[in-house]
């Protein structure tokens, strides 16, 4: 009775994310819920000193990785700097590559550390203009947009800012460069498997003589280029300083602070302090992502300061959403996990001999419940992290390399329809669930297997 109790919390959840109910109002109804039917008593102790610590301390530790990251990716918006790599990529690779050009571009973005939500609005106009002059179907024009900006950038690349990528790093004690062998060679199985899919797809429609199509909303409006003066070396510098900024910032804090960081105000006062390597990814990508605002700012103030007041209210709007949508799935897991049913999915999950298969089982899995990455990723780490350490130290594994596949694993199965940038990708393109979708999943059943394709590699030459 109590797995089924878990069981349903769960499947409650799910179903209400895909019917397009918010999270943050019913992640504590279902994990309330569950708890209810088990002690009626606990609920109001639950409520409060377990969901509500476990979602303020997510927060804490990433909402300004939220914040920073949407403010960095409207600057780039409003500055034109993403229409003018768009457009460079596109003259460099010609409209023969388009699907190409389209994935390089929305890679190029994320992991610059543009949210993948900014990337589909900025990429999809583009995108949808190129597919109708060389006759792609526009219902391959999700997927495409998907395996730029849902898969390898996202939580494979070494380095990548986006927050899959930072959540393993407070509990491995790692950075957003662990594994980089592993990352890169997940990457070329995501990108190489992706592509081929794609064009596989491309060629299908072509033989059967079918075009663009006709009758599609939400078609993007003819646009005045106001980007021509900006030269696709200058829009990427921001990327390129915060890819720079979050190597070197990850090396130079632990330097600086030691293994502790303390901070004393008032002398005789009680000093603050917290450990270095807790701490260390997040605040250096924080300040990488600070550096990419204000490069942003020096090179074109004019047109990012006119718009700037109204744009950063957007992007604090969505960093706001984004945050608690995921901080209200981690306090959900918390609750989860304490519950008994959850030990018997823990045991079962506990059973797979293999910790790094064990490890990316239990977090695809989740985030596929939740219709999140980050999601499913904080509540398997939250309730199952000290079992993965433990398993991976009694097996002589690397943090490490427990980081990467985490981190790959939360981008598996996480696009399942009721994903919420599925949900926003598919509506700003105008289309529906069965119009694309079914390509939309192949590319995450792709981005499954390449974790165990890394996993494989790893076991094969130690590489990490």
């Amino acid at each position: 009775m109590s797995f089924l109790i878990c069981l349903g919390a769960l499947a409650f959840l799910m179903f209400v994310a895909y019917r397009g109910f918010s999270v943050i109002l019913f992640a504590p109804v279902a994990a309330l819920g569950a708890v209810l039917l088990t002690d009626p008593a606990a609920v109001p102790v639950i409520y409060s000193g377990l969901f509500m610590d476990k979602m303020v301390g997510f927060i804490k530790l990433y909402f300004p990785v939220f914040l920073l990251g949407a403010v960095f990716g409207k600057v780039i918006e409003l500055s034109g700097f993403s229409r003018s790599i768009v457009s460079a990529a596109i003259g460099i690779l010609g409209q023969s590559r388009a699907m190409l050009a389209i994935v390089l571009v929305g890679a190029i973005l994320t992991y610059g550390g543009v949210s993948l939500f900014v990337v589909v609005f900025a990429v999809y106009p583009f995108g949808a203009e190129l597919f109708r002059q060389v006759g792609i179907p526009k219902r391959l024009l999700p997927a495409t947009i998907a395996l730029g900006a849902f898969s390898f950038t996202m939580d494979a690349m070494p380095g990548t800012p986006q927050i899959q990528n930072i959540i393993p790093t407070t509990f491995f004690k790692t950075t957003a460069y662990a594994a980089p062998i592993l990352g890169l060679v997940g990457s070329v199985f995501i990108l190489v498997a992706g592509l081929a899919y794609l064009n596989f797809r491309r060629k299908q429609a072509l033989a059967k003589g079918e075009g663009y199509g006709e009758g599609h909303t939400q078609e993007p409006a003819p646009q005045i280029d106001t980007v021509r003066g900006v030269n696709p070396l200058l829009a990427i510098l921001p990327l390129i300083v915060v890819g720079i900024a979050n190597l070197a910032l990850g090396r130079l804090i632990p330097l600086a602070y030691g293994d502790t960081a303390t901070a004393l105000l008032t002398p005789g006062e009680h000093a603050i302090s917290m450990p270095t390597a807790s701490v260390v990814a997040i605040w250096a990508v924080q300040g990488a992502l600070l550096l990419g605002i204000l490069t942003v700012f020096l090179f074109a103030f004019r047109p990012v300061a006119i718009q700037f007041a109204d744009g950063s209210k957007a992007a604090v709007a969505g960093a706001l959403l984004a945050g608690l949508n995921t901080a209200s799935e981690y306090g959900f897991g918390a609750v989860i996990a304490a519950l008994p049913g959850f030990m018997v999915i823990k045991n079962a999950l506990a059973a797979i001999p293999n910790p790094l298969v064990n490890e990316a089982i239990s977090i695809t899995a989740l985030a596929g419940i939740t219709g999140s990455a980050s999601g499913g990723l904080s509540i398997a780490l939250a309730a199952m992290s000290e079992q993965f350490i433990s398993a991976a130290n009694a097996a002589g594994i690397p943090m490490e390399v427990m980081h990467r596949v985490a981190a790959m694993a939360s981008g598996g199965m996480d696009t399942l329809p009721h994903n919420g940038a599925v949900i926003t990708l598919l509506a700003v393109c105008g289309l529906s669930h069965k119009q694309s979708y079914g390509d939309i999943f192949a590319i995450t059943l792709t981005k499954t297997a390449a974790v165990f394709f890394v996993i494989g590699f790893y076991y094969l030459t130690g590489l990490y």
